[in-house]
């Protein structure tokens, strides 16, 4: 269970104080005289989960054109907001963080002597500054991941794999093989990616099709996971799968359409859910016995009609956030719930060993005087310069 909610400030500098949930579990909101649209609530469980796993969250929302800094602050959660155009999937290795957005790949890196500059003082552990920007087209940039030194992505417009090549918009690696042309025309919504033993191994889309567009005729059971090595479709009959992952030797994957979390039996295929939530599921990361999954409220639209999630809860009911699942008993054990501005998640990442990262893409000054330069090189930068490299 958790512990009572406490008083504090937020990022915002809005004052907070402890509610009662839906979900019997005390949360700490935000409740100034006058709302921020991009207010949230949470359980007061929720900053020591982040404390004992010695970790943040970075959180995508296209929708609201934002990626958002998860944070304990003292015993709250501090979400902390950046503007990008449409920032969809990201990926983590090392010091670097690529972020998908409506038309270019950004690359930050991790400049650790930079932390000093920001505000408030001392309190910053990471700060991540732009070191480069790719123009890719509008591809729709889905899911990413570090393969090595490579940056892998989830083409969905053109149906493929790609990765980052600085001579062209992309590079196709590997498309479905009923997918039978390399083209702009989203035909099956491939979206999810999954690595195993640092190669890409499965794929989720939202339909076994090779027309234009042809996926949404089929997606309240049309989707499918694939596996990449053996070409074949593991398992069919899926409602809108996204977020596959192997963790802890098992292959799970969000059912987004039924607002669910499961696992999938390599022999049989068979998904088997162990929690349903009251949102569209997509964005997933796994710590431990820990789930961070991402919740859309998603819109009566012609993209979300007709699926488990709108037909079983009214749209008042359904919620955007970040909940975090214990595996084992497929419980909620505590919750990240954004109201009003931000209704739909894309992507759910951990920093780990950062508590209370930043990332800056609009300090002009701070951005231009920082520089990252090889160890060899600092050696002729003399000594009261270095803290800016």
């Amino acid at each position: 269970m958790t512990s009572p909610g406490q008083t504090s400030t937020g990022d915002s500098g809005t004052e907070t104080k402890p509610q009662t949930a839906d979900h019997d579990l005390p949360v700490t909101a935000a409740e100034p005289e006058s709302p921020p649209p991009l207010r949230s609530v949470h359980t007061s469980n929720f900053p020591l989960i982040l404390e004992q796993l010695g970790i943040s969250l970075i959180v995508s929302t296209y929708q609201a054109g934002k990626l958002v800094f998860v944070r304990n602050d003292g015993g709250v959660i501090n979400t902390h907001f950046r503007a990008f155009n449409k920032p969809m999937g990201m990926a983590i290795s090392n010091h670097r963080l690529a972020i998908g957005t409506a038309q270019e790949i950004w690359e930050f890196r991790n400049l650790p002597a930079a932390t000093n500059r920001l505000d408030p003082p001392d309190k910053h552990d990471a700060c991540y500054l732009p070191r480069a920007a790719h123009v890719t087209g509008d591809i729709q940039i889905h899911e990413m991941a570090y393969v090595q030194d490579q940056l892998w992505f989830v083409n969905t417009r053109f149906s493929c794999l790609a990765t980052h090549d600085l001579d062209y918009s992309f590079m196709p690696r590997w498309r479905p093989p009923f997918v039978t042309q390399l083209t702009p025309e989203d035909r099956c919504h491939l979206n999810g990616l999954a690595l195993h033993q640092g190669r890409p191994r499965w794929v989720t889309a939202l339909g076994e099709t090779d027309q234009p567009g042809g996926w949404r005729d089929h997606k309240k059971e049309g989707g499918i996971l694939m596996d990449i090595e053996s070409q074949q479709i593991m398992t069919r009959g899926l409602s809108m799968p996204h977020s596959p992952r192997w963790h802890q030797g098992r292959l799970w994957l969000l059912e987004s359409g039924t607002g669910s979390l499961g696992h999938v039996d390599l022999a049989t295929g068979r998904y088997e859910p162990i929690i349903r939530l009251d949102g569209f599921t997509r964005g997933l990361e796994m710590i431990g016995n820990l789930a961070f999954i991402g919740l859309s409220q998603v819109r009566e639209t012609a993209i979300f009609s007709g699926i488990q999630i709108t037909e079983r809860l009214e749209e008042s009911k359904r919620t955007c956030g970040v909940w975090v699942v214990d595996l084992t008993r497929g419980e909620t054990v505590a919750f990240l719930k954004f109201e009003d501005a931000v209704q739909e998640i894309f992507a759910v990442v951990a920093l780990p060993g950062m508590r209370y990262p930043d990332l800056v893409n609009d300090n002009l000054e701070l951005i231009g005087s920082s520089f990252v330069l090889p160890d060899a090189a600092l050696e002729d930068v003399p000594e009261e310069l270095r803290s800016g490299c």
